[in-house]
C-alpha cells in the first residue's frame, strides 16, 4: 500500500485501515505462547515493527476477525500497535488491551494505548487513564472511542494475551 508524494505532503493518510484484532496462546515457553497468540489474531510470520501509538490523519480503526488481517508474504514487515501480556504461573491470568481516542473535528486523528496486566480490571482502568492524561495534555480536544481486550489462563503452560493494531506490510525488497 503505498501512498502519493501529495498524500504525504498534506499529512493525511486516505484509504488507511488500521485493523484491530485479538488472540490467545498457550506453548511450553513465553516465547512459543506469544507466537500462538499472534497466530491466533491472525498476525504470524510477519517480522513486527512497534510503533508509538500514532494514528495518523484519515486513517479508519476497525476490528476484524483474525483472517481478515493484514497479509504478506512470509517474514513481511508488518507496522503495529500491540500489547502482548504473559501469565507463567498456574492459575494466573494475562491480560492485554488496546485503547484508542480520536480529535473531535472530523480529521480522524488519534491516539492508541496498549496496556497489560493480570485482571480485566486493571487493563480497563489504565487505558482510560492514560488516554484521560493523553487527552488533556493536547490542544485539540479528544474522545474515547472503543478499546479490545485478550486474556489467557495459565493452567499448565505460559499462556499469552495479545491486541494487534495494524497499519501495513511491507516486504523486504519493496521500495
Amino acid at each position: 500500500m503505498s501512498q502519493k508524494p501529495a498524500d504525504i505532503e498534506s499529512g493525511s493518510a486516505p484509504g488507511l485501515t488500521i485493523r484491530i484484532t485479538a488472540g490467545s496462546g498457550w506453548g511450553r515457553t513465553t516465547m512459543a505462547a506469544f507466537d500462538s497468540a499472534l497466530r491466533s489474531a491472525g498476525v504470524a510470520d510477519h517480522n513486527l515493527v512497534r510503533l508509538s501509538s500514532v494514528i495518523p490523519p484519515g486513517a479508519q480503526v476497525s476490528r476484524c476477525e483474525p483472517d481478515q488481517q493484514l497479509r504478506g508474504e512470509f517474514g513481511d514487515i508488518l507496522y503495529c500497535v500491540y500489547a502482548a501480556a504473559y501469565a507463567t504461573e498456574r492459575g494466573d491470568d494475562a491480560w492485554a488491551g488496546v485503547g484508542w481516542s480520536r480529535v473531535m473535528d472530523g480529521s480522524d486523528r488519534g491516539l492508541f494505548v496498549e496496556h497489560t496486566g493480570h485482571s480485566e480490571e486493571e487493563v480497563n482502568s489504565m487505558i482510560q487513564m492514560s488516554l484521560a492524561d493523553m487527552n488533556a495534555g493536547r490542544e485539540r480536544s479528544f474522545v474515547f472511542e472503543d478499546q479490545l481486550l485478550s486474556s489467557a489462563h495459565c493452567s499448565a503452560q505460559p499462556a499469552c494475551a495479545v491486541v494487534v493494531a495494524t497499519y501495513r506490510t511491507l516486504g523486504w525488497y519493496d521500495q
